[in-house]
């Protein structure tokens, strides 16, 4: 999945980013709640979790302005702010779910994997698709030609990412932010090693390579031309 996180403390951002990647979902993480609100309805995203007290405009002006612009990313408030007052709050200005700090991290997982399972009430994209290859973002599904195919929590990560910018070159340091939430490392050989796994069950079982290498440059994932 897709997940915008939006948290203006470091520490739980870097730790809740990291938890949700190390799951196999991508996640952009915005601590300004302006900045939020032009990147929630400038790109697609499954889940946000949104932080009440942020910069900017606060997490409610942020949802109530995401629904007035007919957004319907399902939104999972994570919030100190606790009473029921808070929560109706926060419920009534438009968020599907309401989680309260300190909270544990498999309770969170659950409540985003919950959301996700909603039935989509909304144009955003629950399956990806290019040629023969689909992807089920709801079920964690990947097929070709009909044959499912095993894939490790990046894998599907990565796997997704090339297939939401089909035709696009992704390089290898926007891989590795976006996947790995690392900085460019010359001396990394993680995306090539995942490359070459991913590669390995969704093209080579089959007859025409959808996933392309462009040398220094990046890869890039497409129908046959």
């Amino acid at each position: 999945m897709k997940i915008l996180l939006v948290e203006d403390d470091g520490r739980t951002s870097e730790y809740i980013a990291k938890g949700l990647t190390e799951a196999g979902h991508t996640v952009d993480v915005i601590r300004d709640g302006r900045d939020a609100l032009g990147v929630g309805l400038r790109e697609a995203f499954d889940v946000a979790i949104v932080d009440r007290m942020i910069p900017g405009i606060d997490g409610l002006a942020l949802v109530r302005s995401l629904r007035a612009a007919g957004s319907r990313i399902p939104v999972l408030f994570l919030t100190s702010m606790g009473g029921v007052d808070d929560r109706v709050e926060g419920l009534e200005a438009g968020a599907d779910d309401y989680l309260v700090k300190p909270f544990a991290f498999s309770e969170l997982t659950a409540r985003v994997n919950a959301l996700a399972r909603r039935p989509p009430i909304s144009s955003e994209k629950t399956k990806l698709k290019v040629a023969d290859l689909e992807l089920d973002l709801v079920r964690r599904l990947a097929t070709r030609g009909g044959t499912v195919i095993e894939l490790l929590p990046r894998e599907f990560a990565l796997l997704e990412l090339l297939m939401r910018n089909e035709g696009r070159i992704l390089t290898r340091t926007m891989l590795l932010e976006r996947i790995w939430n690392f900085n460019f490392d010359p001396q990394s050989t993680v995306v090539e090693t995942h490359i070459s796994r991913l590669r390995s069950k969704i093209d080579k079982p089959f007859d025409t390579p959808l996933l392309h290498t462009t040398r220094n440059t990046g890869y890039s994932i497409h129908a046959p031309r």
